[in-house]
């Protein structure tokens, strides 16, 4: 609002102040819940929805017609979530409708799931690569032949003589939808794209030892070399998302190579193929490096391989963490510019091994900003159970009845069962970022909020989504998730949209749409303006609304209406989501007595009350 505006509601204010001092309440902020002033950003790159920034990125034209037909790239509905991972189907038409739908609620990032590098067996008498069992050949690569032999056989063929002392040692293989240019290959004599009808294939060829020699000299010396198989799209999914984020104004993480999971325990990576894990990743980060340097639609890049935020005795013996130091700095070095993005998870129950509190998940997300990554979005853990959503002032309280199926959790209280809620794992790792960021890491702490329910459909009564077995989640449940991550992140991303945000009818998507502008509070602070004190509420849609604060032991709550004694701010917050905003109403603190929780109710104009308030207590 103008400074107009403030001159006349001043007068106001002025007029209200022995009013307000029977219908306000003291809600003086607590520790955890103090607002941040720094801005953790991430050291390389401008992140999709930076804190503080003007907003997402611009689409082309308001409109855009192709053969699949006319598409909208407005944003009719933007709400908190602005990013999530998406699995494009081999249908192009379907992909521009998913754009389309997820730019319409405001999304500006899609992640893309990844695909896993494969060691695998080979019969070296007649070529033949085997599925991952080892048990018979893998018919996707049976086709994979050159002037009729096949590509691991024909491989051997020119390394032989190139030097007959050449020999393969490991054989691999990598499934992708993408194609790639010539920067994917190092060494042109011994590698290159094959195309057996409709099949594309790559044949890359790199020394074992993972150096990826650039003088690609095959015949001076007998030497044991790595084979990799790629088989890829028919055509380019990543430069058709691209052009489609461009049009769209979206930002596109395409997924890195999975690493191959160790056979003795599969959460961790097999540190045994470092060096082909980081050849391929180079071959791959150099081709787009060359083609999609200077895109922005190109946000970045996603780690795939999930990791549990712990607190490690020695996190150099971490195979995981040991991969992908190496894997980060290749990136790093080959694709400058461009931020690496992974989504960890939280364990956070008391009756389970391996699991954390707060603080030792914090010091997990310092040792893992250390590998090089520059946006960290945790899960939430709501999804899976293993994460409660509740305030401090909960924790006696039982759980919610779709946490009770999960693994220990049961029919118990969130004390019982958790180490903390998600607002305590969130906060203590911003308070870890900024103390990374006195060191001089630099990192972005997102979240990812899980769009799903413990439960199966057939627990839930709900339809099934897709292929997923779990049950998708409602809107308020969504609002809620956002508002206990708070004021920690600097962005809202969800896991996944195919298919939870798209099943059942009406499917959370078209909630959204419905339902858009719900206010949602993410915090309230206590902030003097001019010469009176009062609270600041944060949150998304807060313009004109009304609060309702209350606690134990008052017999009316007190409503106070903002757009008649309040203070409405849209500016930009530093290191918040963009679409925060302020809403501010002046306050008696004398009003409530010490050591009480605080309840602050938003609603909007229209009456809609956000799903969940915000607490907080009054230390007198």
């Amino acid at each position: 609002m103008g400074g107009s505006v403030l001159k006349v509601r001043w007068l106001t204010l002025l007029l209200g102040v022995a009013i307000l001092a029977g219908v306000a309440s003291v809600v003086i902020v607590m520790r955890h819940d103090q607002p941040s002033s720094k801005v953790a950003g991430v050291g390389r790159t401008t992140p999709a929805t930076p804190p503080g920034s003007p907003g997402p990125l611009t689409p082309t034209a308001s409109a855009f017609t192709d053969p699949c037909g006319t598409f909208d790239t407005t944003t009719p509905a933007p709400y908190a979530v602005s990013g999530y991972w998406l699995v494009p189907t081999a249908d192009r038409c379907t992909w521009r409708r998913q754009l389309q739908a997820i730019h319409k609620v405001g999304g500006d990032t899609v992640v893309r799931l990844g695909f896993g590098l494969s060691p695998r067996q080979v019969n070296y008498q007649t070529g033949e690569i085997k599925d991952k069992n080892g048990e018979g050949p893998d018919t996707r690569y049976a086709t994979c032949v050159e002037d009729g032999v096949p590509c691991v056989k024909a491989a051997e063929k020119d390394l032989q003589a190139a030097n007959p002392g050449n020999r393969i040692t490991w054989t691999y293989v990598y499934r992708t939808d993408e194609q790639y240019g010539d920067g994917i290959f190092r060494c042109p004599t011994m590698e290159r794209k094959i195309v057996v009808g409709k099949s594309v294939f790559y044949r890359l060829v790199a020394p074992d030892d993972g150096s990826d020699d650039a003088t690609c000299d095959f015949s001076s010396k007998g030497r044991n070399y790595h084979v990799i198989i790629v088989s890829a799209g028919a055509e380019d999914s990543l430069t058709e998302l691209l052009d489609l984020g461009d049009q769209f104004g979206i930002q596109v993480f395409p997924a890195l190579p999975l690493a191959p999971r160790d056979p003795a325990n599969s959460t961790r990576a097999d540190p045994r193929h470092i060096g082909t894990l980081t050849t391929l990743t180079r071959r791959i980060v150099q081709d787009y490096g060359a083609r999609f340097a200077d895109r922005q639609s190109l946000g970045g890049v996603y780690q795939p391989f999930e990791l549990q935020l712990r607190d490690w005795p020695d996190p150099s013996k971490v195979q995981t963490l040991t991969v992908y130091a190496e894997q980060h700095r290749i990136v790093e070095q080959e694709l400058p510019g461009k931020p690496i993005l992974i989504s960890p998870y939280i364990d956070g129950r008391r009756n389970q091994k391996f699991t954390a509190t707060p603080k030792q998940v914090a010091q997990g997300f310092k040792d893992l900003a250390k590998t090089g990554v520059e946006i960290i979005a945790p899960q939430d853990g709501r999804g899976t159970g293993k994460v409660g959503l509740f305030w401090p002032n909960w924790k006696n309280k039982q759980v919610d009845d779709q946490l009770k199926i999960v693994n220990g959790v049961g029919d118990s209280t969130y004390a019982a069962a958790y180490y903390g809620g998600t607002r305590d794992y969130y906060r203590e790792m911003a308070q870890a970022r900024e103390e990374l960021a006195s060191e001089g890491v630099q990192v972005q702490l997102w979240a990812n909020v899980e769009a799903f329910e413990p439960s199966t459909p057939e627990q839930s009564g709900t339809p099934k989504c897709g292929s997923q077995v779990r049950s998708r989640t409602t809107k308020p449940r969504l609002d809620t998730q956002v508002t206990l991550a708070g004021p920690y992140v600097s962005k809202v991303i969800s896991y996944m949209w195919s298919d939870f945000f798209t099943c059942g009818s009406p499917s959370l998507s078209e909630e959204i749409i419905q339902d858009w502008d719900r206010p949602i509070a993410v915090q309230a602070v206590r902030q003097a303006r001019q010469i009176q004190e009062g609270l600041e509420v944060r949150g998304y849609h807060l313009a004109s609304a009304k609060l309702t604060l209350s606690w134990p032991g008052i017999d009316t709550p007190r409503v106070v209406d903002s757009a008649s004694v309040g203070w409405h701010d849209t500016t930009p917050i530093e290191n918040l989501p963009y679409g925060i905003e302020k809403v501010w109403i002046p306050v008696d603190w004398a009003t409530v007595p010490a050591d009480v929780w605080v309840r602050v109710e938003v609603s909007s104009p229209d009456g809609r009350k956000a799903a969940e308030p915000v607490y907080y207590k009054n230390a007198g």
